[in-house]
Parts: structure tokens; sequence; C-alpha cells
């Protein structure tokens, strides 16, 4: 997904160019309101006799049923099972047969061609074509109109003189223009053939499923976890916008080149209609890329901002794509993440689908943030490289999904969160109200826009954050990275991510449900699959595990660091006052002290973690409260903050 900044409009200078949005929207009626979770509300959409297309697990969890002894026979363990599987696939049989999933109708000969003639036709396009030609045909008559006036400069008094540079005829120009639109329309088509998906096969996608299913159970044998009541809620309001004809616009995490398979695998096993996704044209190679693009997948260039054609018809399509109401995936984050932290927000498709609002060519559409989490990424190895600065090797997910000896691996499970989707215009009108932007001038418009543009990707983020699972991996990571010692028993072991579990859900965080195992079993697990990156070493009196690759299982522990972001920055800012010694009277510090302190430690880190929304102040006092509540600090009689006795009799044993 490109950057904000890779997006252009039409210079004011163009009379035919389309006029900027404005900042002027107004409450549509039967909008779908924004209900609390776990609250129902007689204005909504009714949520219908909606039946579970999969069996809950005890938690309300899906557990999509893709088990790999049942689904996904090998051909050479269970050649008739491998058979009958491939068999339900191309006939279609039960859930395969995807003929009644809920959205805009997809999948049919001819689908991709309408939108290209769609685009080609359109009058952005067009108006852009002729002002284009107009620009380069005013400079190839301004060139030969000053080498001609140059050559009779040089030859003034020469008899018989007859110029050889001469200025264009009526008849030339127009001539010319036709063949300059006529260039500009090739390459148009040419980009347009290249950027729009190829979704217009069933069969191509139930075959493409039977793939993903088989790769996805031998990668991650322990299945896809989804909450029953988030998926309960993502259908209902499917077919909400199914039947006002809105787009979901589906915004997940990345993580992994594996991302891709998985929102699509699940949408295609629940009964949704596949979404459109914005990916990058890295991937579009030879055979994977046609693949991708037969599944959904459109692929963007990574820089565009200086090509004005290009700009028009991808903004031309993402708004043709809202217009029809088709679903539309893009990563909030535009790239993978190289850290397991949240990266900032890439606005690029964004802006062009708050345009489409703002200029009223949509009424609305529904954002739908989702968490990927993984018990264990598969390009990590790589992301490390990667940030230590040794050359990236170029890979592809063609690669990924094509080697045999990751596709032998057990990764155990992975886990889907979707947050509560809620309208765009909803969103809007509130900043925009809250905010008292009023729609001056043209500059304080861009700047609106752009501050709405923001907070909504932070928003996105934010969400995101709210639903995302701690895996058992990013536990065990955690607690064995933060030790002091070189190594820990079991049974610590054990002790240490039942508290940090205990710890996470205090927080409001979201822990991967055990599904009734005990946490020693649970611990286990995710040592078998971090067995290259944590070693157990056995000629001690106890056996004790440690860490052998620090900085790739630092990947799983920043997937949770979100949680304890400002706890950290406010022990940060207290470590310095307390190391500087002395009786304890003298170590504590001012709240305002402590808050100057926080605001720098907060700018300093912005790019690097995803805050929590509302003001410093309401987060500070929310943290000391959360500190003070847990016995870790003290606020004296004149308000200043301090470390506890009980802190202080631990000691050093967590630091």
């Amino acid at each position: 997904m490109a950057d904000s900044s890779n997006t252009r409009t039409s210079s004011e200078s163009h009379s035919t160019s389309v006029p900027a949005p404005t900042l002027e929207l107004k409450p549509l009626k039967n909008v779908m309101p924004i209900v609390p979770a776990q609250q129902v509300d007689s204005s909504c959409p009714p949520s219908g006799e909606t039946t579970p297309v999969l069996p809950a697990s005890p938690d309300g969890t899906y557990i999509p049923d893709n088990d790999e002894k049942k689904h996904a026979g090998r051909i050479r363990e269970d050649p008739v099972g491998f058979v009958v599987q491939t068999a339900a696939f191309y006939q279609g049989t039960g859930w395969r047969s995807y003929s009644n999933y809920v959205g805009t109708r997809i999948l049919y000969e001819g689908f991709s061609a309408t939108f290209k003639e769609r685009i080609l036709a359109s009058k952005k396009v067009n108006d852009l074509v002729k002002v284009m030609a107009k620009k380069q045909l005013d400079a190839i008559i301004k060139q030969k109109q000053d080498a001609h006036e140059a050559e009779k400069a040089a030859n003034v008094g020469k008899k018989n003189f007859k110029p050889k540079a001469l200025p264009m005829r009526p008849e030339d120009i127009e001539t010319r223009r036709k063949a300059l639109e006529a260039e500009l329309v090739a390459v148009a088509k040419t980009n347009i053939d290249k950027l729009v998906c190829d979704m217009n096969s069933m069969k191509f996608i139930r075959f493409f499923a039977f793939l993903i299913n088989n790769i996805l159970v031998r990668m991650y044998h322990q299945g896809i976890h989804i909450k029953e009541s988030e998926f309960l809620e993502l259908r209902r309001v499917a077919e909400y916008c199914a039947e006002k004809k809105y787009s979901m616009v589906i915004l997940p995490c990345h993580k992994s080149h594996i991302d891709y398979l998985v929102i699509s695998y699940i949408f295609f096993r629940m009964g949704l209609a596949l979404p459109h996704i914005a990916a990058g044209d890295n991937l579009d190679m030879p055979v994977v890329g046609k693949a991708l693009k037969g599944a959904g997948a459109f692929f963007i260039r990574r820089s565009w901002a200086d090509d004005q054609l290009y700009t028009s018809i991808v903004q031309e399509y993402v708004q043709e794509l809202l217009e029809g109401g088709y679903n539309l995936e893009c990563f909030i984050e535009g790239t993978r993440s190289r850290t397991g932290k949240l990266l900032p927000p890439k606005l690029g498709v964004l802006k062009i689908i708050m345009d489409a609002m703002l200029s009223n060519r949509i009424q609305d559409c529904y954002i739908v943030p989702i968490s990927i989490g993984y018990d264990k990424v598969i390009e990590t190895e790589t992301y490390i490289n990667e940030l230590l600065g040794i050359p990236k090797e170029k890979e592809s997910l063609w690669g990924v999904i094509t080697n045999s000896r990751l596709l032998q691996l057990k990764m155990g499970r992975i886990d889907v969160r979707f947050a509560k989707p809620y309208s765009l215009r909803n969103f809007m009108n509130q900043e925009i109200e809250r905010r008292d932007i009023i729609n001056e001038r043209e500059n304080t418009n861009n700047i609106a826009k752009s501050q709405l543009l923001k907070a909504l990707g932070y928003k996105v983020l934010a969400d995101i954050n709210s639903v995302s699972v701690v895996m058992p991996t990013a536990l065990v990571g955690t607690v064995i990275l933060t030790l002091r010692g070189r190594g820990v028993g079991r049974n610590e072991l054990i002790r240490r991510v039942d508290w940090l579990k205990k710890e996470i859900l205090s927080k409001g965080g979201r822990v991967a449900n055990f599904s009734g195992m005990e946490t020693g079993e649970v611990v286990d697990r995710a040592l078998g699959v971090l067995k290259d990156l944590v070693a157990l070493q056995k000629n001690l009196l106890e056996p004790v595990f440690y860490a052998v690759k620090r900085f790739e299982l630092s990947f799983y522990r920043n997937q949770l660091i979100h949680l304890f972001i400002h706890e950290a920055i406010v022990a940060v800012t207290m470590y310095t006052r307390i190391k500087i010694g002395g009786a304890k009277s003298t170590q504590f510090i001012s709240q305002a002290e402590l808050l100057n302190e926080v605001t720098f430690m907060s700018r300093l880190l912005k790019t690097d973690f995803i805050y929590n929304p509302g003001d410093i102040e309401s987060n500070l006092e929310h943290t000391l409260e959360y500190l003070k509540k847990s016995n870790v600090i003290e606020i004296n009689e004149q308000g200043n903050v301090g470390i506890s006795d009980a802190e202080r009799a631990i000691g050093r044993e967590n630091y």
C-alpha cells in the first residue's frame, strides 16, 4: 500500500480536473449505529437467524475445520483421503461450493474486463489524458515556434532565405493532439491491465482454497482460531453492507507473507465475499502473481507519486470498487513489521477512500481492523538479518509456500481477531465535530483532511492492538528475555508465564485460549515451536531453558510490549531519579516533573509504539493508579511519586 505522499490530486490549473473534496459530511439515514460490544440495540440491523458455520469451542472460539489428518490427506500416507478432499473442492461440496457468500457478486466471466472498461472510460482518466496531451502538445508547439523564430533571427537580411524550421499548421496540431491522446490511452490501458485483479473464475477460487488449506494445515498444525462472537458480528455487518451496497474495508496488521492467504481463506471458509487486496508489485511474479490476481490481489507500485496518470488510475479503481460495494483489503502498516511491533500507518489507500467519502461518491463504508497472531512467523530469521544490516535476500510468497522444509514444520497456531466494525462516515462526522473543523479556505481544508486521515490511521492501529492475542510463544519468549540469570527451570518458567498471563489480562489484554490445557503443557508446546530459538541445558542440578537467538526471540516479546508501554515509560523516567541514590525521601519525583519527563519520552518513542487513545495527562493518571494498585509505586502526602517498599524489597529480581 502506498504512502499518503504518493497520492496526488490534479493541479488547480487544470480546469478539467476533479475538484478537491470538501469537509461537508451529512449524517445518512439508516446508518448502522456503533454499538458497544455485548450490547444489543434495536436500532441495529437485525442479526437474523445466523447459524455458526463451524462448531465453536467452549470459550467461544471458532476452530476452522481444517484438521491436518481429517482434511489434508497426504498423497503418500493416505492417497484415498487426498483424492476425496481434492474432489470435494473441485465439485464444491458443502461450504466449498462458495455459492451463497455474503456480499456483492464476484467471480464470473468478464468480471475484471468490466472494471477495466469502466476505468478506461471514466471521466477522471479521460480528462487527465486530455490535460496531459494538451500540455505535451503545447510544449511541442512552443519548441517548433521557438526554433522557427531563432532560425529567422539568424538569417536576417539573407536573400531567398527559406526557413527549414516551420511552426505547426492547424491541421498538424490536431493530428498530433490525437496521436498524443492515443499514446496516453495506450499507456493507461497497459497500466489498467497490470493493476486490475482477475477474479473471473469460481473453479479457480475453489482450487486456490484447496491449495491454501493444504499449505496452512501443514505449516500451522494447530489450526486457525477466530472468536465466535467477533465473527458473528462481522457477518452481521457484512449482511448489512451487502443490503446497502457498502464496502467493508479490511485493515489487517502485517507480520508475514502468509497474511494474504489467511484472510482470504477465512473469508472463503466463512462464506463472505473475498476482498480485493492491495498488494505491492514485488509479488507480481510469474505464476504466483497470476494466482494471487485470480484470488483478488491487485498490485500497486511502491513509488508512483510522480506518475499522474498512474495515480489517477489507482484512485479510480479503488473508488469504483467502493462505489460497487466490493470488499477491499489493504495492510494498514504498508509493509511487514520486522520487529513484531505495529508500524506507523501508511495512508495512501485510506486517503483515496476518504476522498471518495468527502466527495460523496460513496455514501459509506465500514472499517474492519484485524489482528493476526502467529505462534511462529516464518520470516523472522530474514527480518533479523535485515535489522542487522545484512543485505536483503530476494524473497517471495511463492518461495515461502513452496519451501518443502517450511511445509514440514509444525509452527503452532494462528489466531485472528476482528475489532468491532464501524461506519467511516460516523467516524468522520464525530471527528469533524470534536475537532471543531471549519471549512473556511482550501488550505484549512487540506490540513483538516490530513488530521482526519491521521486520526483514522492511528485509530485502526489502536483497534488492532486492543483485540490482538498474546500467543503462547510470546509469553514464553518474554519471560526468558526478562530473566537476569542465565536460564530458568521448567517450574519457574511455568510460574512466571502464569504471572505474566495474569498481568496481561489485568491490563485488558487477550491471551490465546489454552483450551483447558494446563500451563505446563502450553509452555511445552510453545518451547517445541521455539526449539531453534530456546535451548535446554541439562548438565546442571536442574535442566534450564535459555535464549539462543535473543534478537529473533525479541520479535515475539514485542507483540505484547504495547500493553505495558505506559508503565515502561514511567518506570524509565523514575529509574533515572532512583539511580542517583541517596535516602528514600530524596528519590521521589513530583507529578509535574514526571509529566514533563513522560511527555519527552513519549514524543521520543512515538514512531515505535501506538499509545492508548486519550491525552497524555489522563493516560499518566491511569498508569499511576495501576502501578499504585500493583504496589509498585507509592504517592506521598505532597503528591510526589516514588518506589514502594514492597518493590524495593524485591530488589533486582525483575531488572
